[in-house]
């Protein structure tokens, strides 16, 4: 008895442990499980893929020498600046918009309306005139009879954009302009999409930086152009420090005209204010001009900036004038760049072509890597026509349908979201420290192990986590009212 008694016992005692570390082990995959859905709802598993292994052949790609498929193809308009002072702009965008279509083209093209169709590509000057961008973006779709109009350099221009797509029912890709305004109550449409960076959510994360990561300056000057964009840019900049840096203070705040030449009176003023950081979202020919002119009358300030990163520009200013800049980008995860294989396939494949280019501009320095914005541009065009190829279609509404709520993962793992509702992504940033060509391998990881011998650029980095930064929602919307922001 005494004998089954203490079976009977141990029995009794085993069960209960189990029922104790089944709930424990409960406990703990509930919040695991809460954990990875709180996450999910900011960056979910990607619906598709970038995937270096299924690149085509790039040997030959020239944008100096683009020649268009023969035949019916996906017809696509990029419009921005190709001629004028921001005609740089329009370089740096061709040069990601042909080597997107070169790879796809040598794939063989993608399925669409029944069969394989390549890519056609049609420069649409803007020359950053907004009468200019309606009538060649109305020629675009009426004459050239384009599926898409991809742009742009100035986010005037972009609403423009915008509007002609409305009105003849074509799909808007925006891959550079950041006003929230586009997207809002008054600007929405249907066939518009902004897989650009958003100014809210840039401002919110230059001050989540300063205030959350690095905890050193606080005296902020803010210096922007003088439009939607630059205002924007600014205002969540502003919310973002009452948000995440209470303590810091705006010492000064300006805005200029776009193009200007003579920054010398705004500089004058940052120097007497006892600024400790000058942020700035200026996009070239400005940042160029402002940069230069600053270390011309003696400042070190550094810039907190979106687009100071121009190779040729940071090389003409040295090493030293260029060190300290803090450049914030999406599409850049912090850490080392080349952690796998698929992304230094990517690199490789451009960076080799590149040496090949004997026409001016592209042969230039400044188009040496598809990092920061070359990177993000040619991702924002990937993700559009993995779009397309799952829709197995042009049509504009069968493209909404899969749009809406998709996930795609870039090249670098960083994970991107459509919203539904406004049609705005959502994605996180990385920060990066500029600094001296020894130091550059804790971002270039691979021979020569620096960016650049000529100036500083990118270093140390830091990731902000894209539930900091979730881009403005207008509730005025119908079709956000009652939604989550990350929805």
């Amino acid at each position: 008895m005494r004998r089954t008694g203490k079976i009977i016992l141990m029995v009794l005692m085993s069960v209960l442990l189990i029922s104790v570390c089944s709930l424990v082990l409960a406990a703990e995959g509930q919040k695991a499980s809460k954990a990875m859905t709180a996450k999910s709802k900011v960056a979910p598993a990607a619906k598709a893929a970038f995937d270096a292994n299924k690149m085509g052949n790039m040997a030959g790609w020239d944008p100096a020498n683009w020649v268009n498929p023969k035949g019916d193809s996906i017809r696509v308009a990029i419009v921005w600046p190709h001629s004028g002072p921001a005609a740089i702009n329009g370089q740096m965008a061709w040069l990601c918009a042909t080597f997107v279509a070169y790879d796809i083209n040598r794939r063989g093209g993608i399925m669409v309306d029944g069969k394989k169709k390549k890519i056609a590509l049609f420069k649409a000057d803007s020359q950053s005139r907004p009468d200019i961008a309606k009538e060649v973006c109305e020629r675009m779709v009426l004459q050239e009879k384009v599926h898409v109009l991809i742009g742009t350099s100035g986010s005037n221009i972009m609403k423009i954009i915008n509007q002609v797509a409305d009105k003849y029912k074509v799909i808007s890709l925006n891959i550079g302009a950041l006003a929230d305004d586009l997207q809002d109550a008054t600007n929405f449409s249907r066939y518009a999409f902004m897989t650009s960076d958003s100014t809210e959510a840039v401002g919110r994360g230059v001050a989540y930086f300063y205030g959350q990561i690095r905890k050193k300056e606080k005296k902020f000057y803010i210096l922007c152009q003088d439009y939607s964009f630059g205002r924007e840019l600014a205002e969540g900049f502003k919310k973002g420090l009452k948000e995440y840096y209470p303590e810091a203070e705006i010492v000064g705040e300006d805005y200029h005209k776009l193009f200007i030449t003579d920054f010398a009176p705004y500089l004058t003023k940052i120097m007497a204010s006892g600024a400790d950081v000058i942020y700035t979202g200026d996009w070239s020919p400005d940042a160029a001009n402002l940069l230069k002119q600053s270390r011309q009358m003696g400042m070190t300030i550094p810039f907190a900036n979106l687009f100071m990163d121009e190779p040729k520009m940071l090389a003409e200013i040295g090493v030293e004038g260029t060190k300290g800049l803090m450049n914030i980008k999406h599409f850049e995860i912090a850490g080392p760049a080349f952690d796998n294989p698929n992304v230094k396939k990517y690199y490789t494949a451009w960076n080799t072509e590149w040496k090949k280019f004997r026409t001016v501009p592209f042969n230039s320095v400044t188009f040496t890597w598809p990092w920061g914005t070359f990177g993000f541009w040619t991702h924002q065009m990937y993700w559009f026509f993995s779009v397309m190829e799952r829709a197995r279609s042009t049509d504009a509404e069968k493209i909404i349908s899969v749009f809406e709520g998709d996930t795609y993962q870039y090249v670098n793992g960083r994970v991107v979201k459509m919203r539904a509702c406004d049609h705005k992504a959502i994605q996180g940033f990385r920060m990066c420290e500029f600094v001296e060509p020894e130091q550059q391998k804790l971002s270039m990881n691979m021979p020569p192990y620096y960016w650049a011998q000529n100036s500083s650029m990118c270093g140390p980095s830091w990731d902000i986590p894209a539930e900091k930064v979730i881009p403005l929602m207008d509730q005025n919307l119908d079709r956000c009212k009652g939604k989550s922001a990350t929805e």
